[in-house]
C-alpha cells in the first residue's frame, strides 16, 4: 500500500474510532467500515454488508480525496445501512474487487447484499445520494420494516 493510502487510511480509522466513541458504539476492533481493496473480497460480505466501493488511480486523485471526506463525514448514516466501504487506489495490485468491477480512473461502485451492482458513478456522490440509492432497494425497505 502506498504511504500516502495509508496515512489516509489512519485518519480515516481514526475519524470513525471518535465518531464511534461519542456516539457510545462498538469499537473499530469490531469492525472496521473502510477496508483497502488488497485485504478483502466482494464475496467476504455476501447477504452480510452492502458494498460501497471507491477506485481510483491514485490516492491523490482529487475525487477520490473527495469521496472519502463525504463518506468519513457521514459514517453513521453509512454504518446503519450496513455498509462497509472499500477502497482501492493502486490499479497495479490488481485486487480481486477491481478485476470483478473493472473500473476506469475514478469510480464509485454500489452494491447489494447480494452482491449485485446498484450503481456506478464517474464521480463522488454525497452520503445523501448513496443512501438514498440503498434505501430503494427492497432487502432495506424490508430492513427498515423491521426495525
Amino acid at each position: 500500500m502506498h504511504g500516502l493510502t495509508r496515512l489516509i487510511a489512519a485518519a480515516l480509522m481514526g475519524a470513525f474510532a471518535s465518531t464511534s466513541a461519542a456516539q457510545g458504539a462498538e469499537t473499530t476492533d469490531d469492525f472496521e467500515m473502510i477496508r483497502p481493496a488488497t485485504e478483502t473480497s466482494l464475496e467476504d460480505w455476501l447477504w452480510i454488508k452492502r458494498p460501497v466501493v471507491v477506485f481510483a488511480d491514485s490516492p491523490a486523485d482529487p475525487r477520490y480525496v473527495e469521496q472519502i471526506n463525504l463518506i468519513t463525514e457521514r459514517l453513521d448514516a453509512l454504518e446503519e445501512r450496513d455498509v462497509v466501504v472499500i477502497t482501492d487506489t493502486d490499479p497495479g495490485a490488481r485486487s480481486s474487487v477491481r478485476q470483478k468491477l473493472r473500473p476506469r480512473g475514478f469510480m464509485l461502485a454500489i452494491l447489494a447484499k447480494d452482491g449485485s451492482i446498484v450503481a456506478r458513478k464517474p464521480g463522488p456522490w454525497s452520503v445523501r445520494e448513496i443512501s438514498r440509492s440503498i434505501d430503494k432497494l427492497p432487502l432495506r425497505q424490508q430492513e427498515a420494516r423491521d426495525r
